[in-house]
């Protein structure tokens, strides 16, 4: 994605990514630390939404905190699915970015109207009907987007849930890996990829985004239908080898996020070879496939894997001469409360 040409420049979802270093760089990690308490005196805490503002903002905070082998119990549903959980001892956040999506507001109505209390939300603008529900109601500073896709909002979703599962316990770190999150952030969205791999991805019948159950490669599948219009699959881990490779044709592309180390010749011989398609990594490191190389943002790299994905997408709908900022039949509110 280059920052400064015209073709670029003129659609609004590139100016909102272009936007996310600086918010990056301006976040303030300690506003929720007096919340972060009272959820660390509750111990369980359910993180919901809906699309872009579940998948990478409350999956990367939990494998993060896990990884950590922080105590907290954590757990991430959508909002009709969490409406049918015993939520009685558990504190719950919810993220919408417009405030008004109709399943975490009818879940947040269900909970109070039991008598729950510990209900929190965070939304991009004050006083919405999501945050009237709420004992405790945050705005993110992004501002309003304007494109369709979430981008700016969503990183600054994910890095308040990763500063408050830091504040529940008591391991608060985030604010100086800040400034340099936000420089390879702008790196990785900013390098150059290669004609050869995004013409492979522009003429791929599917593209599959494999990796990590941290948010990263399922948020970008999501991104792939709203940004190129063309279809996506998440393969988890190494899923990709495990079954799906018999409808698998030639054409497909798999985009490989920071591959396991020791899956690398499972998916040559099964992908590569076995089926013939085309695996693209995206890694800090070499791989055996066409790579794009990013920055190693340590255990902040999600962050940074997100920045490469939106510019490969960014690349795949330039290519095919798409309108990146107003899809068909998507919408910025997905399901909008009415009541």
């Amino acid at each position: 994605m280059n920052a400064t040409e015209a073709r670029y420049q003129q659609f609004a979802l590139v100016r909102d990514m272009l936007d996310t270093p600086e918010i990056i760089a301006r976040f303030r990690p300690n506003q929720a630390a007096d919340v972060a308490a009272e959820i660390a005196s509750v111990g369980r805490l359910l993180l919901t939404g809906e699309g872009s503002s579940r998948i990478f903002p409350a999956k990367n905070a939990i494998a993060h905190a896990r990884r950590q082998g922080w105590p907290l119990e954590l757990h991430t549903e959508a909002g009709r699915q969490s409406k049918e959980y015993d939520l009685a001892n558990w504190a719950v956040f919810a993220l919408s970015n417009s405030g008004r999506t109709a399943e975490v507001i009818e879940l947040y109505q269900s909970l109070r109207e039991r008598g729950h209390s510990q209900l929190f939300s965070l939304t991009a603008f004050p006083d919405s009907k999501l945050g009237s529900l709420a004992r405790r109601a945050f705005v993110l500073s992004c501002g309003p987007e304007g494109a369709v896709a979430a981008t700016k909002s969503v990183i600054e979703q994910a890095l308040f849930h990763r500063a408050l599962l830091e504040h529940v316990a008591k391991r608060p770190a985030l604010a100086s890996h800040l400034p340099s999150l936000a420089r390879q952030f702008r790196d990785a969205l900013t390098t150059p990829i290669s004609a050869d791999i995004v013409n492979k991805l522009a003429n791929a019948r599917t593209i599959y985004w494999a990796g990590r159950n941290d948010g990263v490669a399922e948020e970008l599948t999501l991104k792939t239908n709203e940004i190129t219009r063309k279809r996506s699959d998440f393969l988890e881990g190494t899923y990709a080898v495990h079954g799906i490779e018999e409808v698998m044709d030639p054409s497909d592309v798999v985009v490989w996020m920071d591959p396991y180390a020791g899956s690398l010749t499972k998916f040559e011989d099964v992908l590569v070879k076995g089926v013939k398609l085309t695996v693209i990594a995206v890694s800090s490191q070499p791989t055996p496939f066409p790579t794009i190389r990013i920055p190693d943002g340590g255990d902040l790299s999600g962050f940074v894997q997100m920045a490469a994905g939106w510019n490969l997408l960014v690349e795949i709908g330039i290519a095919l001469g798409i309108n990146l900022d107003k899809p068909e039949r998507a919408r910025k509110v997905g399901n909008e409360f009415v009541g």
